[in-house]
């Protein structure tokens, strides 16, 4: 896992530094707090926020992950990406991998999703039908090691994933770099 002190993070209050002071009313439940409404929904229902792509590799993965070896596992997971398939056209869904690849240590597949109410939906979704199987979500920001480690989120039981993959890309792309600054 990537070390979170590793990265900078910007204050949760940025650009909301001079709003007023919000009430401590409770709401008739006498747990939750009374928000004013402003009449305004929040950005992020429409598009990501940045630095959340927004193009054609799409905001978000999800890895939904099955050891290969576990033959109800692997029928299981086959069948929910058939379901899937189905259910979610809109989508883009890779095929089945019945091996590990790239940093995924065990078989899985993978769902992109371009839009918050994509995301809403096919989220919901698969916490209900995901069975026994483990899901990787993560954010497409450029950032593959921080999106794949500090930025995601777990369904089930965290697969510890390859990280050396990241490093050699990163070294690779560095190396281009100083190959082109010479020629």
């Amino acid at each position: 896992m990537a070390d979170p002190s590793q990265y900078e993070y910007p204050s949760p209050l940025e650009n909301y530094e001079h709003f007023p002071p919000l009430p401590h009313e409770k709401m008739e439940d006498g747990k939750s707090y009374f928000n004013p409404q402003s009449g305004v929904l929040s950005r992020a229902y429409e598009q990501f926020i940045d630095p959340i792509d927004k193009g054609k590799k799409g905001g978000f993965d999800v890895h939904v992950y099955f050891y290969q070896e576990n033959k109800t596992q692997s029928k299981f997971a086959h069948d929910l990406w058939r379901r899937i398939r189905h259910e979610f056209p809109e989508l883009r869904i890779y095929g089945v991998w019945d091996k590990p690849i790239g940093p995924h240590p065990v078989g899985m597949f993978e769902v992109n999703v371009f839009t918050p109410a994509q995301f809403g939906a096919f989220i919901a979704w698969l916490v209900i039908n995901r069975g026994p199987l483990s899901a990787l979500v993560h954010p497409n920001t450029g950032d593959d090691e921080r999106d794949h480690t500090q930025r995601a989120i777990w369904m089930g039981d965290r697969i510890p994933l390859d990280l050396s993959i990241f490093r050699q890309m990163r070294e690779a792309r560095e190396k281009l770099g100083k190959e082109h600054v010479k020629a």
